[in-house]
């Protein structure tokens, strides 16, 4: 298992793990809290999402939660952006295809918006170090010029919440980290 920091994002950091494979399959330790020291959490909750082709979530951000994300089938488009005024990447992007055969997890502090798109039938593991929380549930729009993701798609299917995200412009005059 090797952790390796991104190049575009402070704080996000990728876990390269290992997988051990015989005759009767594979087997793979995909989280370890003592893999990411530099913050003392624990993991109180684990989520599982199934999406469709063409299906994209996000992108969302939180001021106090940390996601760590492990695709467990199928192929995804993850895209991250530095909300945090005070880091050194601000408002950089950084968009990166995973699938099962991967083998990556994915470390994503508070303040990077998050989300995916779906290439194929797809399904993300992800475990969180904070209970739901709608006040530290936010967004902002999937196709907002200012970040400038290149998701690869024009008409992805969205749900209600994501349809109505915020540009950016609009929320960074409110941007207030509890």
């Amino acid at each position: 298992m090797e952790i390796v920091t991104s190049d575009h994002i402070q704080g996000v950091k990728y876990a390269r793990l290992n997988c051990f494979a015989d005759e009767r399959g594979s087997f793979s330790e995909i989280f370890r809290r003592e893999w990411f020291p530099d913050r003392t959490w624990g993991a109180v909750q684990l989520n599982r999402s199934i999406s469709k082709r063409n299906v994209l979530r996000g992108l969302h951000y939180h001021f106090h939660q940390i996601d760590y994300w492990y695709v467990l089938a199928g192929e995804l488009r993850i895209a991250l952006v530095d909300l945090r005024a005070t880091s050194q990447t601000f408002l950089q992007t950084e968009v990166i295809d995973l699938n099962a055969q991967s083998n990556t997890g994915i470390f994503i502090p508070p303040g990077v918006a998050h989300g995916y798109l779906a290439v194929t039938d797809g399904a993300l593991m992800y475990v969180v170090d904070q209970y739901f929380n709608a006040k530290d549930e936010l967004g902002v729009r999937w196709d907002d010029p200012s970040v400038s993701i290149d998701w690869g798609i024009t008409s992805p299917i969205l749900s209600p919440r994501d349809q109505g995200n915020p540009y950016w412009e609009d929320v960074a005059a409110e941007w207030r980290p509890e």
